[in-house]
């Protein structure tokens, strides 16, 4: 089993950064996908990025590219996502996840990962 423990969240006014980390536990897996989702309330979880092992290979959301970045540390089993000029319309729960091993591609939807964390809350105030 994979524990996923998110780090990093807060309060925060527009146009403001904050950084989220995420540190994984246990029988983690190499060549895995990391990534983050989010829900806001009344909304269903949504993709924010994902990174592939080698980092070679990312994929964000239409509504994140270009104030998001995303990272990884194989070596201390961390993901990063850094996130700059933040909108109202980014306040939720943020989620770290895993998959299991590797993917064809970079997934981005829930059910192709594995491990979920219990979220981090987000949120940006106008």
């Amino acid at each position: 089993q994979v524990q996923l423990v998110e780090s990093g969240g807060g309060l925060v006014q527009a146009g403001e950064s904050l950084r989220l980390s995420c540190a994984a536990s246990g029988r983690t897996a190499s060549r895995n996908v990391m990534g983050w989702f989010r829900q806001a309330p009344g909304k269903e979880r949504e993709f924010v990025a994902a990174i592939v092992w080698s980092g070679d290979n990312i994929v964000y959301a239409e509504s994140v590219k270009g104030r998001f970045t995303i990272s990884r540390d194989n070596a201390k089993n961390t993901v990063t996502l850094q996130m700059n000029s933040l909108k109202p319309e980014d306040t939720a729960v943020y989620y770290c996840t895993a998959t299991r091993g590797p993917r064809l591609g970079v997934p981005r939807s829930t059910s192709a990962f594995d491990y979920w964390g219990q979220g981090t809350q987000v949120t940006v105030s106008s």
